[in-house]
């Protein structure tokens, strides 16, 4: 028996998923990073992060994923021969700064203490300044790459968070020799190489880096203009080559083979952003189906046929998440992680049962109106200093009338999305909800359904992306002609669930999704 390896990076966790090439999951096995997210304080130090950081450990990345490969291979009963290809798929833009090595910043014992040296999470939030002016010095020069992201860039992107460093730490942006984002660091750690040929995933640089394969990356004087010590970063701090994901970036080195049990040379496939990789776990080969990855965030992407400038849009990549198509980029910044702050600030540690209340509530949540931007607005606004808000409040309203609220919000906030797409001219025909949230908190698919007015089908796998990690890593390993024909014989749709709309709630959402529209025009008019 023959099988893929797929390696899912989260926020909090990493899986190994191992999947046969007819689309038989044999094994999935989730580790947690031993230290999370840092956002309090660094390791080892008492001294507070600023509120808007959010760090890792890079030893977490690799120290986790060996021990759930081991634990899943053994649990599948494989021999390492048997793992044909690995595929990985990360959050992004989780970067960190390195030496030529590859050795982190962070690991160096005079940069241990500099919070900027330290791997940035994807929700860090720490460059706005910078953003700022990005946005600023490129809508002056009419930067042609601005209208590949919907006229901006955004807080949690690669290029706001390297000039973090240098206004923030200048002798680590000084001695950083190479950025890159998190999934290329770890696929080169495996593959090992010198820098200048490490490989790069077209998928981060395209949606997180402002590249593009016609163009690159900024120019120069596009850099020079925002900050002078900026210029050449690109040049000096970026070597690597561009790949696809699937694209076979190396074999695994026997290093790497020895702490993962696996096999010298096993093919790895370049990297994609986690949530990219639920497109094809979703088994979502075709144009016009928005695959909704939801999680901590929420991702949602869309293959499509025609390439259309839509404001607002976080990323529009050719060949960016399936060869043959524009892929579309849109998301929400705070999904699960707003469900689970929610529950924790009301006390309810039972969201199962919170659920259940607030199902029984209608729409509208007796009154109480929600802004789901709590950790700032992704799509359409492009602005993580946005804040999120209840409104309609009273003395009756329950800690189930705020959920039934946010869980509207988050699904009105779909509905604007989708509008966006189909109004500028992108056609959205079908909807597929993936990730851990629709299959454990399935009352969210529910009211996303009947926000939307259409019907979505949740995936049968439990690990969207994981799965569609694996399919990459079988690419990477010759074992398919082709992307389309390795979804349709590993991303099997059977069994899957598909939740109605309840078409009697239409007009009642109509109303609450003009009053949702209002109360974002309201909070982002007073940002």
């Amino acid at each position: 028996m023959k099988a893929a390896l797929g390696l899912d990076f989260g926020t909090e966790s990493v899986r190994a998923i191992l999947v046969d090439l007819r689309g038989r999951e044999l094994a999935s096995v989730a580790v947690k990073y031993p230290h999370g997210q840092i956002v309090e304080s660094l390791p080892g130090s008492k001294q507070k992060l600023p509120p808007h950081y959010a760090l890792q450990h890079p030893l977490d990345w690799l120290g986790s994923a060996a021990l759930a490969v081991r634990s899943a291979r053994r649990k599948a009963k494989l021999a390492a021969a048997d793992v044909v290809g690995i595929g990985v798929d990360f959050t992004s833009c989780t970067m960190l700064p390195t030496k030529r090595d590859g050795t982190p910043l962070c690991l160096l014992q005079e940069f241990a203490a500099e919070p900027l040296a330290w791997p940035k999470l994807w929700k860090h939030h720490g460059a706005q300044t910078q953003t700022d002016r990005l946005n600023a010095v490129a809508r002056r020069r009419g930067e042609k790459f601005l209208s590949r992201y919907g006229g901006v860039i955004g807080l949690e992107w690669f290029f706001p968070k390297m000039l973090e460093t240098l206004e923030g730490a200048p002798s680590a942006y000084a001695a950083t020799e190479v950025w890159l984002e998190a999934g290329d660091w770890f696929v080169w750690q495996l593959v090992g190489g010198a820098a200048d040929t490490l490989p790069r995933s077209t998928c981060q640089a395209g949606y997180k880096g402002m590249w593009s394969a016609s163009d690159g990356y900024p120019s120069e004087a596009f850099l020079r203009a925002v900050h002078p010590k900026f210029a050449r970063v690109v040049r000096d701090k970026m070597p690597g080559r561009l790949l696809a994901p699937g694209a076979a970036a190396g074999g695994l080195t026997a290093a790497m083979a020895g702490k993962f049990g696996l096999r010298a040379g096993t093919p790895v496939g370049a990297a994609t952003i986690d949530a990219h990789a639920g497109v094809p776990g979703a088994g979502a080969a075709e144009a016009g189906t928005l695959v909704m990855v939801m999680g901590t965030s929420s991702c949602h992407m869309l293959n499509s046929a025609v390439e259309r400038s839509v404001p607002g849009v976080a990323g529009v990549v050719k060949d960016g998440i399936l060869p043959g198509f524009f892929g579309y980029e849109t998301g929400q910044a705070a999904v699960g992680d707003a469900f689970d702050w929610l529950g924790k600030l009301t006390g309810q540690r039972d969201l199962a049962a919170l659920g259940r209340e607030a199902a029984a509530l209608a729409p509208g949540a007796e009154g109480v109106r929600c802004m789901d931007w709590f950790n700032g607005c992704r799509t359409p606004l492009m602005d993580g200093a946005l804040k999120g808000a209840f409104t309609g409040l009273a003395l009756h309203h329950r800690p189930a009338h705020l959920y039934r609220a946010l869980l509207e919000a988050s699904a009105l906030g779909v509905r604007w999305i989708v509008d966006l797409l189909r109004d500028g001219g992108v056609p959205v025909n079908g909807f597929v909800a993936t990730g851990g949230l629709p299959h454990h908190n399935p009352i969210v698919v529910q009211v996303y359904a009947d926000v939307l007015g259409e019907p979505i089908s949740v995936h049968p796998s439990k690990q969207g992306p994981a799965l569609g990690a694996a399919i990459l890593g079988a690419l990477a390993a010759g074992a398919f002609a082709s992307p389309a024909d390795a979804i349709r014989a590993m991303a099997v749709r059977k069994g899957a669930a598909v939740f109605e709309p309840n078409r009697a709630h239409r007009a009642r959402y109509d109303a609450l999704y003009r009053e949702y529209r209002n109360l974002g025009e309201f909070l982002s008019a007073r940002r």
